[in-house]
């Protein structure tokens, strides 16, 4: 893991960003088969970086932040273009992580800045993670406490499901030395949902109480989200969730899904989670402060969402996507299986009614019809069945629908 360690200076914050030290070892094994070598010797500036962010846009927290705004490097070296793969994507997700965004100074001098953020945020990533956002620390930190508890009382339970009896099968034929693929169609993951109107554990006692609080909480939150998504778009506030209401005739939904990721055994032949793009509309997911494994795509990398104490990460769907015309992209994620720790995390998913009618809100390169109008609920039909595939041919697929109904 990288590290990054901090120095005094009078005016702006001093990072060092050691991922050179690591390699040093190897610097005396030169010669064409040892491109990590070749690295080191011709390219140790590259890496030897001193990041200088400044305090005005800086996050401080007890442990180093992820949120680096590295400027000095303008292209990819030819050396590392021609390094193995896995070299040059290691190298690069050093150097990449998804924006850290302080949501309370909306309130104040820094509103324009900090819309700012929140819009390249949308644009470029489709992934950040929100700090001062106002929910009560002390209510997630109960969330955090019935949590594990909960789990606690499913996981013998866990340990019975498919993926385990899968992956023991896997380990046993792996054992007598025939051939094995990773298993693809199963996710090391325990989970369960919660909603307005279905069952909920009853055990820990508290655990109903302090959900609901949770949930009215992430769901203000999410409407706060699309208010500031619908100021950066140009669309008339409340446009989001009137269109997510149907016009105001259907409640959005609002659903909450509770996994964990316990440890694995053999985290080579299990997903954590599969990759996939989300369905809905705005995504909030407060996920564990110690165990990471959440990764996004972007640029061809997979990128880690590191763990922060009780930030709430938000992400754009399939829906927002189609309301913003393209400009703002969901994009894909996953969660890797680990040997160590057993990751909480919880998201709640603001979602249109299934009878809501989704278009484009605003015009692109294209015009409006980058995207089709479609009904939510014949997308849903199509995106159960498909959720771990590209999401280009469910639009295609509510195109073809609107053409054989007579539409554009």
């Amino acid at each position: 893991m990288t590290h990054l360690h901090r120095t005094s200076q009078p005016s702006q914050t001093l990072y060092k960003l050691n991922v050179i030290d690591k390699v040093r070892a190897v610097d005396n094994k030169k010669g064409p088969d040892n491109p990590v070598a070749a690295l080191t010797s011709h390219y140790f500036t590259i890496f030897h970086i001193l990041v200088h962010i400044k305090l005005s846009n800086f996050v401080h927290y007890k442990r180093p932040t992820p949120y680096l705004v590295i400027h000095c490097i303008t292209e990819t070296p030819k050396l590392l273009k021609e390094a193995p793969l896995h070299l040059s994507l290691t190298v690069f997700s050093l150097i990449m992580a998804i924006p850290v965004i302080d949501f309370s100074k909306l309130d104040g001098d820094e509103r324009t800045q900090t819309l700012a953020q929140i819009a390249n945020a949308c644009e470029e990533w489709g992934f950040f993670q929100l700090v001062n956002h106002g929910i009560p620390i002390e209510l997630l930190e109960g969330v955090k406490k019935v949590c594990s508890e909960c789990y606690k009382l499913r996981e013998e339970e866990f340990r019975r499901s498919n993926p385990v009896v899968q992956l023991n099968k896997l380990a046993d034929q792996e054992g007598e030395g025939h051939s094995f693929e990773k298993l693809d169609n199963v996710d090391w993951e325990d989970v369960f949902f919660l909603q307005d109107d279905n069952q909920w554990p009853s055990n820990p006692p508290e655990f109903k109480e302090i959900m609901k609080e949770c949930r009215r909480e992430l769901r203000n939150l999410a409407e706060k989200v699309m208010e500031v998504m619908e100021e950066n778009l140009g669309l008339e506030r409340g446009h989001i969730k009137k269109a997510f209401s149907g016009g105001g005739d259907y409640a959005p939904f609002f659903g909450t899904k509770v996994s964990h990721y316990p440890p694995c055994p053999r985290p080579d032949l299990a997903n954590g989670l599969r990759a996939h793009t989300d369905a809905g509309g705005v995504i909030l997911l407060f996920q564990d402060d110690r165990v990471g494994g959440l990764q996004i795509l972007k640029d061809g990398c997979w990128i880690d969402v590191q763990p922060i104490t009780n930030t709430i990460v938000i992400n754009t769907g399939d829906q927002i996507e189609v309301l913003s015309n393209g400009k703002y992209k969901s994009v894909l994620h996953r969660v890797l299986a680990t040997r160590a720790g057993n990751r909480r995390s919880v998201a709640s998913f603001y979602n249109p009614a299934l009878k809501a009618t989704i278009a484009p809100a605003i015009e692109g390169e294209g015009g409006r019809g980058l995207y089709p109008e479609f009904v939510f609920g014949d997308y849903m039909d199509f995106y159960v069945k498909q959720k771990f595939l590209p999401k280009e041919p469910r639009f295609e697929a509510m195109r073809a629908m609107k053409m054989k109904d007579g539409g554009k």
